[in-house]
């Protein structure tokens, strides 16, 4: 039964209760004894206080939400899985659309397809398809929700075989900011389709979104796992990777990452607390042909461990999921590039060396074989060059670090992004300015702002990396940074 609210200071005199009255999932405010934990997100150090928070039940209330935001002319926030690096699941005075309740997922196993309901995370979405043995592209953490990653692009262990996640999205179904409901694909609104591949939460709230699946090891068990290397061998092993990896078969990918070896299984205790470089690795493939893929990486240099085994895809997916649970403090900065240069290798030396924390790190995703064979106009997402999503993260769970891990971050990032591409993952942005989320998009943005001032001309999806409407920008976002994207 939804919670009816006290009007009060905290929520000015907006008549909540009638929404409250309005829904079938329950309204969350600030005299909730639930409001603390339902305004948290992921990164400990988001501390947004919105006016209230609607856990929706169904499409029908996300509708309720809209129309009633759009009434009272609030600020409307869109909740997934709560993972967004700047946490734009929430804001100030916002009224937040909490969509964690919607959690169903249906398979086709002979269609090979699956439908997500917006709230689930990857770990739903995995446990759902990899039972019949297939799985569609995500990301490196199973606790991400479904609806940020996808709209953002999408960049995961399967991206070089299949691509990257809106690659394989065959629909969505949306309301709009003008209190409409439509499911938009090739077919229909394709407009909105293409927009929604990459635009991130700019046209509208998805609540459930169709992919394609694919059949990946044998009934769903890949092999895979990380490969540590001693920290003094970072700019060899870089070396040796920016060359390897576009000559390995587009079913083992590979991601780097400079760390602190965890202090858990199945690294060795004795290598716990050293910092390293590794290079995380997952085959889909046959695995009778496993030895003969891997043959290049096991006979390559001195490794601290080898952790290459068989296991289900929903391991690998989930492994570092208990190394960083929700609330920890983060940090990031991100860059794409087309190239791991030897400049770039010795920006990674020298800031790897200062990892400042035991959770900290910085890794590069490649987006290479499939993705890359996608042209850059085909969807919003842009940068289809055949190199490398960059992300550093300062972390720690200890509130009292925040300024350290932010600072090493920023210095890290201000020394590395000359030899970048220019723009960054969306979905590793930070409130950085309206500069780095154009430069994000390259060519793309004229249009996505076009289709913007289409489906939301007053900008009511504003709380997000925001593409404001071509002519007009009721709600934009200040820039908050120069036009280097750089946070003072």
């Amino acid at each position: 039964m939804a919670s009816t609210p006290t009007t009060s200071a905290d929520i000015g005199n907006t008549p909540y209760e009638e929404l409250a009255a309005a829904l079938r999932g329950e309204l969350i405010t600030p005299r909730d004894g639930r409001y603390d934990e339902a305004r948290a997100v992921y990164n400990g150090m988001i501390d947004k206080r919105p006016a209230a928070v609607a856990r929706c039940r169904d499409t029908v209330d996300v509708l309720a939400c809209v129309r009633f935001g759009r009434a009272h002319d609030l600020e409307i926030a869109v909740r997934g899985g709560g993972h967004n690096a700047a946490g734009l699941g929430v804001g100030d005075d916002a009224l937040v659309i909490d969509l964690s309740l919607l959690r169903s997922t249906t398979v086709d196993p002979e269609k090979h397809t699956v439908r997500v309901d917006a709230g689930c995370t990857w770990g739903d979405v995995d446990h759902a398809t990899v039972g019949f043995g297939m799985a569609t592209p995500s990301g490196f953490l199973s606790s991400t929700g479904v609806g940020g990653l996808t709209l953002g692009g999408g960049i995961g262990h399967l991206s070089r075989r299949f691509g990257l996640t809106i690659d394989n999205l065959l629909a969505a179904d949306v309301v709009l900011a003008d209190e409409t409901f439509v499911t938009a694909s090739e077919s229909s609104h394709s407009d909105l389709f293409w927009a929604l591949r990459g635009g991130g939460g700019n046209f509208g709230v998805v609540t459930s979104f169709t992919f394609r699946c694919h059949h990946i090891g044998e009934r769903g068990m890949i092999i895979g796992g990380p490969v540590l290397y001693d920290l003094a061998d970072t700019a060899e092993v870089l070396r040796w990777y920016r060359e390897l990896l576009s000559s390995l078969p587009e079913e083992l990918s590979g991601f780097f990452a400079l760390l602190t070896v965890p202090p858990a299984a199945p690294f060795p205790e004795k290598l716990w607390g050293r910092k390293s470089c590794a290079v995380v690795w997952c085959y889909t493939g046959s695995h009778a042909r496993a030895n003969q893929m891997f043959e290049p990486i096991t006979t390559y240099g001195s490794p601290l461990f080898v952790g290459l085994h068989a296991m289900p895809f929903t391991m690998l997916q989930s492994a570092f999921d208990g190394l960083y649970p929700a609330g920890l403090q983060w940090y990031w900065r991100a860059d794409f590039f087309n190239e791991i240069s030897d400049a770039a290798i010795d920006v990674h030396c020298k800031w790897g060396a200062r990892l400042p924390t035991g959770h900290s790190t910085m890794h590069l995703y490649p987006i290479d074989g499939a993705a890359s064979r996608v042209p850059e106009d085909a969807t919003a997402f842009a940068y289809r060059d055949g190199g490398w999503a960059g992300v550093i993260v300062g972390v720690d769970p200890d509130p009292a670090k925040a300024d350290v891990i932010s600072q090493w971050a920023r210095d890290y990032w201000q020394e590395l992004h000359p030899t970048s591409a220019g723009g960054a993952y969306v979905n590793f942005l930070m409130d950085e300015g309206q500069a780095r989320v154009a430069a994000s998009y390259r060519g793309n943005y004229n249009r996505l702002a076009r289709i913007k001032r289409r489906y939301d001309p007053d900008n009511l999806f504003h709380i997000n990396q925001n593409i404001q409407p071509s002519g007009q920008a009721k709600h934009g976002k200040p820039d908050a940074g120069d036009d280097a994207g750089v946070p003072e």
